[in-house]
């Protein structure tokens, strides 16, 4: 049993890894595979969320071609609220707000299942994905929060070619934190944005000072983060 017990409208860093360390992400139509559950899977009532026409349609035009009547039922119907993630070779961090009771939960067993269901069948395998249950830290306050935002945008410099230039990384949200949001409503960062100036550029200014500058790795053993890689 897992011990964290989540809350309605409180703020959570879940992340996971392959099992035995694996790689989870091959090649772009995997991670493009994930993001669009982690996206569009937030609500457990949305009827069109089929990724096999909108994967390869995103890889074409970088843009979903979700309509705007099913993201508007996505967002009113929604469990939880993703405000940050990011996705690397072998695991994946997100950070989360709870709207309705047992909405992480139900979420991550929507999102894990149906990853492992493609991922197996795609690469002829059976068997656990993932390195157990997923791992959940409670955000305790507003200096956590911050911090946790920073500590998941950093995760690219882990990978070399990204060294240095992870506000170009794809598969995070900080270059939607710094440069141009590219999901719209389907991520809620204003908790984090709006503690960095009162305009949009002001905050994109700021919080990418911030990233660069945030202490956010000492922070894993107070926050009791398990080291991921």
């Amino acid at each position: 049993m897992r011990s964290l017990k989540f809350t309605p409208f409180e703020y959570y860093h879940i992340y996971n890894r392959g099992v035995n360390h694996q790689q989870i992400f091959f090649e772009e139509k995997d991670s493009v595979r994930f993001l669009f559950s982690l996206l569009h899977k937030q609500s457990p009532e949305t009827t069109h969320t089929n990724p096999s026409y909108y994967v390869p349609s995103f890889i074409d035009y970088r843009e979903w071609s979700t309509t705007k009547t099913s993201l508007m039922e996505i967002i009113g119907r929604r469990s939880i609220e993703i405000v940050a993630f990011c996705l690397m070779g072998n695991h994946f961090h997100f950070l989360a707000r709870e709207v309705k009771e047992n909405g992480i939960s139900q979420f991550m067993q929507r999102l894990l299942n149906s990853y492992t269901k493609y991922f197996n069948n795609k690469y002829k395998r059976k068997g656990h994905l993932f390195g157990g249950p997923f791992k959940a830290v409670h955000i305790k306050n507003n200096t956590h929060l911050l911090h946790s935002s920073a500590y998941i945008h950093r995760n690219p410099r882990e990978i070399r070619e990204w060294r240095g230039k992870e506000f170009q990384y794809p598969w995070s949200t900080l270059q939607d934190f710094t440069s141009n949001n590219r999901w719209g409503q389907l991520i809620v960062p204003d908790i984090i944005l709006s503690q960095f100036g009162d305009s949009p550029a002001s905050q994109m200014r700021e919080y990418k000072k911030f990233v660069q500058t945030s202490p956010a790795k000492k922070f894993a053993d107070e926050f009791k983060l398990e080291k991921i890689s």
